[in-house]
Formats: structure tokens, sequence, C-alpha cells
């Protein structure tokens, strides 16, 4: 569907204006959150944006740290992560949790370093980022520097298995969550995954937790057996939990709510095996999740894709649904019959804040359309 030029310019200013609304979103408050920035030592230094989720006292606490995956288009406009529903399971059992933003992505400094075709090279060059971040957390006096554990998803995974070839002193563990980088520009880039995995193990001595299911739309089946066959093969420690399908695109499994249930279990034993608080500790009872908006059950009313068939909206609101559509899960989508529409990712409570960015807009109210990457829109009949 071709915009006219007017139109485009408006769905445009929709667009940047949602994701400048998304980089300045109110801080959430019940789990103490906070932004940093980090300063990545160097020939120029660069600041890294860096979010903090710490309990509330002395500490020390253990570190969990959480790395972010790459978005479509320009990492300068992707924004802060903010795993908050993995932040609350951590900082129930005394986790203070660092989230950092690497170097070109959101209001980091410096350039996305791609790396073109070398993928563990690029794994590498991330790693150094989450290596300056922790190289200041663990001189912080609330900070447990010997207790620590290090995830990621998607991008975030493949810098995570990365971390764990530099040996950083107190991580006790990695976490993969369909970790990897799809370069569909390179010459057999499944290869080169595998490869690079294959690099890493033979410098790592952690053991770590791969979590990978079969319709997940950026890694296949065959492309995620064989970087965990070469990574064993050469050495590596990993336990792969292939979990099978997951809702309409397994890759979306940590960020979903719906996913918990499969890998919370799992990242508990990992954690209980290497000596790290696995359990829910009474002292931090009141980080646990409650009151969230319920997510409406997935229809078969249109494709995910497919902007067209939102109903009410203009072509700015379907405009802004393919900007919606770049985003990371957690995400959600609403539309409302008056032509009002809003979005929101990440936190909490996505879909909350979806429906009231679109009621703010609207004087019939709101539905949700969209939660993270399935449709739940059901016609009023």
């Amino acid at each position: 569907m071709k915009l006219k030029p007017l139109l485009l310019i408006t769905a445009l200013l929709h667009a940047l204006a949602g994701q400048a609304a998304a980089q300045t979103v109110e801080l959430d408050a019940s789990v103490n959150e906070v932004v940093l920035q980090i300063p990545k030592p160097g020939l120029i230094s660069i600041d890294l944006e860096t979010t903090l989720y710490k309990p509330e006292g002395d500490g020390p606490f253990p570190i969990a740290v959480i790395n972010h995956g790459k978005a479509y288009g320009d990492p300068r406009f992707q924004s802060r992560y903010r795993p908050a529903a993995a932040a609350r399971y951590f900082m129930q059992r005394g986790y203070a949790v660092v989230v950092p933003m690497r170097q070109g992505f959101s209001r980091s400094g410096g350039s996305y370093i791609g790396g073109g075709c070398n993928v563990e090279g690029n794994g590498r060059a991330q790693a150094a980022d989450v290596k300056a971040v922790l190289d200041h957390v663990t001189a912080q006096p609330w900070a447990d520097k010997n207790n620590m554990v290090v995830l990621g998803q998607s991008h975030g995974g493949w810098t995570t298995l990365a971390l764990g070839a530099q040996q950083y002193p107190g991580v006790k563990a990695l976490i993969n969550f369909a970790g990897g980088l799809r370069n569909e520009n390179c010459a057999s880039w499944e290869g080169g995954l595998a490869r690079g995995a294959a690099a890493y193990a033979r410098e790592t001595h952690l053991p770590s937790l791969w979590f990978y299911g079969d319709n997940d739309s950026y890694f296949s089946q065959p492309t995620y057996r064989a970087m965990h066959e070469q990574y064993t093969a050469a050495g590596g420690k990993a336990r792969l939990v292939a979990f099978g399908t997951f809702g309409s695109d397994a890759h979306s499994l940590f960020g979903s709510r719906a996913g918990a249930p499969i890998w919370q279990p799992e990242v508990t034993a990992l954690l209980a095996s290497v000596g790290l608080p696995s359990e829910p500790l009474p002292a931090f009872s009141k980080y646990r999740m409650a009151g969230l908006t319920p997510i409406p059950p997935a229809t078969q009313f249109a494709p995910l894709e497919d902007e067209t068939r939102l109903p009410h909206v203009r072509d700015t609101g379907r405009a802004g649904y393919k900007v919606y559509l770049t985003k990371l899960t957690p995400r959600a989508f609403a539309i409302s019959p008056d032509r009002a529409w809003g979005w929101a990712e990440g936190g909490d409570d996505p879909l909350r804040r979806a429906l009231d960015n679109c009621k703010r807009h609207s004087k019939l109210g709101c539905k949700l359309y969209s939660v993270d990457d399935s449709v739940v829109w059901q016609d009023d009949k």
C-alpha cells in the first residue's frame, strides 16, 4: 500500500513521535528503575545508556546482566530496553539487574560495530561494551562482584556467549535466549554462526543454558542445532532447551509473558546448580508481578504483518503499526472506532500503556489489536 506524500510525511512524524515517547517513558518506581550513563574508556570515551533495577537496601546484591537484541532498522532509533518482567524474576531473589545499551544503540554514544560478515568479531565487539559496564558496576559498594549471571535475547544472546569467552571474574553462568545474528547478505551466514559459537566455546569455562524454538523466524532448527553441536564439540558446556513451537514466533519467548513458565524453571535450576540465589526471598516479595492487564487470546482476524487489515485507523495508523512491528517484545498496539491508535513496548505492562496512549486521542474507548507477535482483535458483532 502506497501513501500519498503528505500522508507519508505525517506518518513519519507520528512514528518519530512514538519513538521519542518510548525513549522518555516514565520510569517504573515499583522496580526502582533508574537510567545511568556509564563511561566506556578508550581513545575517545563514550557513554553507555544503562538501566538499573536495584532492590532497596545497601546490598551487596548479586548481579544479573540482561543484554538486548537488535531490532530492524537503524540501531540509534531502537528504544531503551526495559525487560521489567525478567527483572522482577531476579529482584525477587535479591539480584540487582543491569541492562546496558551497547554503543550505537538508543542513547548510547559511538556507532554500532557491525563487523560485516565477521559475526564472531561482531559478538566480541558487543561484549566489550558489556565488560565496560560490568567494570563500573562491580566497583559499586552495593554490587556482589563474586556472584553474577549474564543473559541475553537474540543479538544479546550472541553477545552473552561472546562475553563468556572473556572469562570475566565473578560471572558464574550464561543464559542464551535465541542468540545469534541473522545476516542474509553474507554467504553461509548460518555456518558463520556455528563457527563463531565454537570459537567462543574454546575460551569459555562457564555453564550455559540455551533456549531455542522450532518456529523461530530468525534461526531455524538446523541453524541452532549446528551452533549448539559445534559449541559443545569445542568444549563448551551448554544445555539446550529446544521447546518446540511457541506462539507464532518462538523468537519472542523471552519477551512474552506466556514464555515465563518455559524459561523460569530452567533458569531457577541453573542458578541453584552454580550456587547463585535461585528461590524468591520474603524480603524481596514486593517485586512480584501483580495487577497486570490480561492478555486476550490470539485470533485469526488477520496475519500479524498485514497492516492493511487494521480496522478503523487511517493511513497514519497503518504506518504507526508498521513501526510497532519493528519493536522488540513485550509490545502492544491498540485502536479505537474513532480512528485513534497507540502502541507501547517494554516494561511490565505495555498492554495498559498502549491502551492509555490510544485513549489520549479517543472519545470512544480503545481495544487491543496486537500483543507481542499475535493479533488479538475481535470484531464487535
